[in-house]
């Protein structure tokens, strides 16, 4: 059996800058296992800009915002396998992979970086009624048939879902030469970053229809006609159809963190984020296996799965160091009136770097709120906010000197008023 230090899952965004922040901390003993044809993951189909404005200063499209990273490896001699196919990985950090080359093999671990990214919601998740004919694909898949392989889905396009990738194949549908007649949300606001609706629905006059969703599709061997209706405490209104005739329906309902392989190893997942439970290294509750990226929870700009991948590989490296484990006190991280989800879930002070992000999400629309930190009772941000909203990512930057001083057993992130 193969012995590699830090052994990286997904050669995306999150496993590259993984990768090279493990290397930057002194570690050389690293593997890349990527089961595409090539690094990048799905930015090599991103083509459009937007990417890189935190991390570079500059805007770039998802291919060059990735060859970036895939210099910066190549420059390193960083190794790394593709078309490698992950099949286990055990609580004791035995990694199972294959491909045609070498078949199946198994590489012994003393650190494992997971970045495996997302994927789409599928329609059986949806439970829309209606045949289940040709030109029904997920937003992702659109975009690898447009961008990648040079086919055109349809002319006539409905779509499902307010996602960024549904609100970008809006745009790029519409510059291909297709007709998007609507896109219906289910939600009272939509997914999507801000920019996102301006720019691809705002800017080519597509209508965004709040609070709607798919209520039957026509056709047996081609879509013909998809009926939308209103939708009101989940149910459809009677009375509010309306039918558009089309050969085309996209869906950008969610993505799902891909964490079949984290189960496996025993890692525990957040019912929410659908990703591990991580502490402030990114840590999992399994010792020596860490997350960033897509993988722990759903990002909306790839700066910031980056910045989390630099983290965990320098936390990774920080733990091969570090032979013994202390036992230093776990603080969880509450989240509550509004606020859905943090990661990390836990933090541990004594293990903190100086400053340390929190990312989180609010679970709707919220104008003219606070975002506030409590470190049990005592106020320690109150950070005034026009409006919070599902689709954009908010932070908060906790102190290790702040932790030290007040020696919490709770932290709370919390919404209020005034």
């Amino acid at each position: 059996m193969k012995k590699v230090n830090v052994v990286i899952i997904g050669g995306g965004p999150a496993g590259l800058a993984a990768a090279l922040s493990a290397k930057e901390a002194g570690e050389s003993d690293i593997l890349i296992l990527e089961r595409d044809t090539k690094l990048g993951g799905i930015l090599n189909q991103c083509i459009h800009n937007g990417f890189g404005l935190h991390t570079f200063k500059e805007e770039l499209t998802g291919p060059e915002y990735a060859n970036r990273f895939i210099e910066k490896v190549k420059e390193q001699n960083i190794p790394y396998k593709l078309n490698t196919m992950v099949m286990d990985i055990s609580s004791d950090k035995v990694v199972t992979a294959m491909n045609a080359k070498e078949g199946l093999f198994q590489i012994q671990a003393k650190a494992i970086i997971l970045a495996m990214g997302c994927r789409e919601r599928p329609r059986g998740a949806l439970n829309i009624p209606g045949y289940r004919p040709a030109g029904i694909y997920s937003a992702g898949t659109a975009q690898k048939l447009v961008n990648i392989d040079g086919l055109m889905p349809g002319k006539e396009v409905v779509i499902l879902g307010s996602g960024d990738i549904g609100l970008i194949m809006a745009r790029r549908m519409t510059l291909e030469g297709a007709k998007v007649k609507v896109v219906a949300e289910l939600m009272p606001y939509s997914g999507g970053l801000k920019r996102n609706i301006v720019q691809c629905l705002d800017d080519f006059g597509i209508p965004l229809k709040l609070s709607h969703t798919v209520v039957d599709i026509e056709g047996k061997e081609r879509v013909e006609a998809v009926t939308i209706a209103e939708v009101k405490d989940g149910k459809p209104v009677p009375g509010t159809e309306e039918r558009y005739t089309c050969d085309t329906l996209l869906l950008s309902c969610g993505l799902i963190p891909e964490n079949e392989l984290s189960n496996q190893a025993g890692i525990e997942i957040s019912p929410i984020t659908k990703g591990p439970k991580v502490n402030e290294s990114l840590e999992t509750n399994v010792d020596g296996i860490f997350a960033c990226g897509n993988v722990l929870h759903v990002h909306d700009l790839v700066d910031f799965v980056s910045q989390e991948a630099k983290q965990a590989g320098k936390n990774a490296v920080k733990y091969l160091k570090e032979q013994e484990i202390k036992n230093t006190k776990v603080i969880p991280i509450q989240t509550e009136n509004g606020v859905r989800y943090s990661v990390p879930f836990v933090v541990r002070p004594e293990d903190m770097d100086d400053l340390l992000t929190v990312r989180f999400r609010v679970g709707g629309v919220y104008k003219d709120h606070f975002i506030s930190v409590y470190l049990d009772d005592q106020r320690i941000l109150h950070k005034p906010s026009k409006i919070l909203a599902p689709g954009e990512m908010e932070q908060i930057i906790l102190t290790k000197k702040k932790m030290m001083e007040i020696d919490p057993s709770t932290i709370r992130i919390t919404l209020e008023d005034k």
